[in-house]
């Protein structure tokens, strides 16, 4: 399956970007490459994105990569949600929110995630 891919969910284009289980830089580095190529090629604050971080490594060079790649990311993305925060993934998630100035909604299920951004304007 691809790790990304844009799904329709009650009428909602939403672009889900699948980290989920990823246990390397290069593998991680080539869910943000694809990612980057489809965002960043878009209408400013046009797209509604869903990312899965489910059991993904996590350090600090990697906090280091989705911290340049999140904040690239903003000026395209109108809503954003994420899945699968653990304890230290959550920490450092909220220190994103704040260093790059975006709001992403942190939900535990998927469905709940494409719920809400179903119902974003």
């Amino acid at each position: 399956m691809a790790r990304t891919q844009q799904i329709i969910h009650k009428g909602k284009m939403i672009f889900q970007m699948d980290f989920s289980n990823l246990k390397n830089i290069p593998e991680i580095n080539g869910v943000i490459s694809e990612s980057i190529n489809h965002i960043r090629t878009k209408p400013l604050a046009s797209l509604y994105c869903l990312t899965n971080i489910s059991g993904m490594h996590f350090s600090n060079e990697i906090k280091d990569l989705f911290q340049n790649f999140v904040k690239g990311n903003k000026p395209y993305v109108k809503a954003s949600a994420v899945v699968g925060l653990n304890g230290l993934q959550q920490i450092v998630y909220n220190g994103l929110m704040k260093i790059t100035g975006r709001d992403i909604k942190s939900f535990s299920t998927m469905d709940e995630a494409k719920e809400w951004l179903a119902a974003k304007n």
